[in-house]
C-alpha cells in the first residue's frame, strides 16, 4: 500500500460518475418512492463506503505499477467498469426506465450497482490497500444490499 495521486482512480471515478450525473438530472418515475424504502442501516453503510472509496480511489497508487502479475488485476477492473458503461447505455438506450436499472447483464445481477462495487475492489487489490479493498466491501453490502431490495420491491 502506497500512497500517492493516482490517475487512474480518477479516471475510474469519472467512469462512474458521467453516467450517474446523466441519471440525476432525469431520475425515472418512480425512483422517489422506491428510495422512500430503502433500509437506514444499507444506506449508511452504502454513504459511508461512497466516502470511502471515492478517497480510496485517489490517494492510493499500486507500489508495483504496470508489472505483471499486479497489471491483471488493474485489466480485469478496467473490464467491470467498461461493463458498467455498457449496462448504462442499455438502460439510457431502452427509454431510462425504472426497472431498466435493476435488469441483468447476462449472468451480472443488479449490474448498474454490482459492477462498480466488484471493480474498485480489483482497483483496491492492484493498489495493495486494505483500506480500499475493506471501503469497497463496506460500500458493496450497502449499494448492491439497497439495489436488491429496490429490485424485490418492483
Amino acid at each position: 500500500m502506497q500512497f500517492g495521486f493516482s490517475i487512474v482512480g480518477v479516471a475510474f471515478l469519472a467512469m462512474l460518475f458521467v453516467p450517474n450525473i446523466r441519471w440525476a438530472k432525469n431520475q425515472p418515475q418512480g425512483y422517489d418512492e422506491i428510495a422512500a424504502h430503502e433500509d437506514k442501516t444499507l444506506l449508511a453503510l452504502e454513504r459511508a463506503g461512497q466516502v470511502l472509496t471515492t478517497t480510496s480511489a485517489v490517494v492510493f497508487v499500486c507500489p508495483r505499477g504496470f508489472s505483471l502479475p499486479w497489471l491483471l488485476w488493474l485489466l480485469a477492473a478496467l473490464l467491470l467498469m467498461v461493463l458498467y458503461e455498457v449496462a448504462w447505455v442499455r438502460y439510457f438506450r431502452d427509454g431510462e426506465k425504472l426497472d431498466g436499472m435493476y435488469q441483468p447483464l447476462g449472468p451480472i445481477p443488479v449490474p448498474i450497482a454490482s459492477l462498480p462495487v466488484a471493480a474498485f475492489l480489483l482497483l483496491g487489490i492492484w493498489y495493495q490497500s486494505p483500506i480500499a479493498v475493506v471501503s469497497a466491501v463496506i460500500l458493496g453490502v450497502g449499494h448492491i444490499g439497497i439495489h436488491l431490495g429496490h429490485l424485490r420491491e418492483l
